[in-house]
Order: structure tokens, then sequence, then C-alpha cells
């Protein structure tokens, strides 16, 4: 199916007076359809196999909430890594919630078949009940719908609009962090997406518990300038791409190990094509400068001019 066709059948269902005269008359004792706006068609397919997948729930191993959605997904990069299960008879198993967002969610799901299993993130974005995506007006230029249909759904925040928006964010970050994961970027492994679903590699401790955040620390001076060259070097080969994190702070920066993973890019900014991408490129610098800075690093030392100056060279801009 070619993307532009993608949502096709919504338009063909609701002009075709047929097709609405052929719906089944419902009796006055039964439940009546919740009408929240219409799905986007990859989120009403994987609903539907969790419908199904909910079905033979008795089949499943003790404790599994669902088979493995592998099959039904986008892969990451190659080569995939040896921790990663891929085997479609596999189950997931929700271990809770890891953090809450204004946009997404993210839960642990441990994948096991047999003796093989690895933990993954599970990122899900909400969409119908979610009121408005942060900041999206910016980060979208230069993303438009073919369809004016749902440009105007979008536009005006319907329901279908925000389900719209929802899946445009799960296949942004999807594909930036294949993107920069497949340059060598210290990212997450992007493991696979599924409508408003993405699932990527659970950065964790030794003891399994989830790698800090960056804004949790309280480093010593030589380690706040390790981390300093660390994410200078980081944000030169994102620069080296022609791209920009778009909203880059100290909390969505995790240190694992002594070394810097970014996450949460959703809106992932190219910085030539965007009109605004040299000012989305400066606010990334001067924001996680400033953390460093109240940190006790001299500004001398992490001068955000000299680095934003340095940053748009790399990306050919100057």
């Amino acid at each position: 199916m070619r993307e532009h066709e993608k949502y096709d059948h919504f338009d063909e269902f609701d002009d075709n007076p047929d097709a609405r005269r052929s719906r089944r008359r419902r009796f006055d004792d039964e439940p009546q359809p919740r009408r929240t706006g219409r799905l986007t068609l990859e989120e009403r397919g994987r609903l539907a196999r969790d419908r199904e997948a909910a079905l033979v729930t008795s089949d499943l191993p003790a404790g599994a909430d669902r088979w493995s959605t592998w099959g039904s997904a986008d892969h990451g990069p190659h080569p995939r890594p040896d921790w990663l299960v891929t085997d479609l008879s596999a189950a997931d198993y929700e271990l809770g919630v890891i953090k809450t967002g204004k946009e997404a969610d993210v839960s642990l799901i441990r994948r096991a078949l047999g003796l093989r299993e690895c933990l993954l993130a599970a990122k899900r974005y909400r969409s119908s009940e979610h009121r408005l995506f942060h900041r999206d007006a910016g980060y979208l230029e230069g993303r438009r719908m073919r369809r004016s249909r749902e440009t105007r759904a979008i536009a005006n925040r319907t329901a279908f609009g925000r389900n719209l928006i929802a899946e445009q964010w799960a296949v942004a970050e999807f594909a930036a962090l294949t993107r920069l994961w497949s340059v060598g970027a210290p990212v997450p492994y992007p493991v696979q997406r599924d409508g408003t679903e993405l699932l990527m590699e659970y950065l964790a401790e030794a003891d399994g518990s989830a790698a800090p955040r960056l804004a949790q620390l309280r480093p010593s001076a030589d380690e706040l300038s390790e981390l300093w060259h660390q994410l200078t070097a980081t944000l030169d080969l994102l620069a080296s791409q022609g791209v920009t994190h778009g909203d880059l702070s100290a909390y969505n920066i995790l240190v694992l190990d002594g070394q810097l993973m970014l996450i949460d890019m959703p809106q992932l900014v190219d910085v030539v094509a965007n009109p605004s991408g040299a000012e989305f490129l400066a606010r990334d610098v001067a924001n996680i400068a400033r953390w460093f800075h109240a940190r006790g690093m001299p500004e001398a030392e992490a001068d955000p001019g000299a680095l934003t100056a340095d940053l748009i060279a790399t990306a050919g801009m100057r």
C-alpha cells in the first residue's frame, strides 16, 4: 500500500451511503459504541492484534501479557544486537511503568522464550485522550501530510488528528533512533515500532535499575569535564548528520557506566531544512550548558556561543 493511500478507507466509508445503511441495527439494551474519534490504519491493526491476542490468553505462558509483536512491527537496523529476542513464539511480560510524561508513558517489558530473554523499554504515545502535543508546531515544520484532510485534522486537533500526531511522533522517533544508532551515536537500540508503540533497548545498571538521568547526578569536577567532552562530541556527530536533538536537557540524557546516552528524540530537528533549525541548535546548547555551569563548570570551558558556532559550521550552514 502506498503511503498516500494509507488512510483512504476512511473517506470511502464516510462517503458511501450504502455502507452506512448496511450497519447492523442495535437494540436498546445493547451497549452503545464509544466514539472518541477515528484511529489511524496502523493503530486499528495494532488494536485488532491486541484483541486477537486477548482471545488466546489461555495459551500464553503463565504471567505473560501478550505474544511477541515482532512479526507485525517495523524492525530496527542491522546488525541487530545479540541480546535481542526476535522469535515470533516469544511472549511479552509487562513489568510496570518506568516513566509517565505529557506525550507518552514508558513501561518495562520482559520478552522471553524459554531461557532466552531481554528487557525492553516500551514507549507508548497517547492519542485521542491527549489534548495537545508539546510544542509540536515548530517540530513538525516540513513534515506535511499528503492529503488536506489529515492536515486539517492535525491543525484543528480533532480526535483523528491527535491520533495522527501520536503515530507521527512514534514514526519520527523510531526513524531518528535508527538513523543515529546506525552512525554510532550514543542512543538506545530501536527494537521495533508497532503503531504508536516504540520498543527500545532498556538501559540499566548492573543491578537492573534504570540508568539515571544526568539531572540526578552530582558529578565531581573531573567527571563533569569528561561528561561535557562526551556531550560535545555527540552534538558534533549529530551536526555532521545535519540534525540537533531539538529538546535537549539534563532530563533526556542518561548516564550508563559513565557514558552519556541521548533519549526522547521524536522531535529531532533538521537544522538545514527547518527554517528555525539554527535556533533549535542554539537552544539545545544553551540549555545543556546552563546545567553544566550550575554544577561548577567554568563558562570559559563550556562556552555555548563558541560551541554553537562550531556545530553550525559542522552542519555546513556557514
